[in-house]
């Protein structure tokens, strides 16, 4: 039995070695990088290749959080749509009822958002 988690091993021993070689070479790498090409320009941070108006770390707004989760939440929705729309024909009434909840829980949430106002930016 234990010979069947041979090929398992085969693979876990030969990824480990092929992700420690590749960091390996790339730590390597841009360390030769850096001292060959490296002056003061190029080590110093930019953003859009300027330099910023304030302190990198400043706090982003609850709201922008909120508005992401949201879009995630109704991507996962359109994602989990199509493969019910193909396969309606094979589920029947319990697919539609199950999508019907699904969809359910999923408005609640958006009205949740809405009332906190999540959506509005004053």
């Amino acid at each position: 039995m234990l010979e069947n988690y041979l090929p398992v091993l085969i693979f876990l021993t030969i990824a480990t070695l092929l992700a420690a070689v590749l960091l390996g070479l790339g730590a390597v790498l841009g360390r030769l990088g850096t001292r060959k090409h490296g002056d003061a320009d190029k080590l110093t941070a930019y953003e859009c290749g300027f330099d910023a108006f304030e302190d990198t770390r400043a706090r982003f707004d609850v709201r922008y959080y909120l508005v992401a989760i949201l879009f995630i939440v109704f991507d996962l929705e359109i994602a989990f749509l199509f493969p019910w729309a193909v396969s309606l024909g094979s589920t029947g009434r319990f697919g539609l009822a199950v999508m019907g909840v699904f969809l359910g829980v999923l408005v609640v949430g958006f009205i949740y958002e809405w009332k906190k106002g999540a959506l509005e930016w004053d």
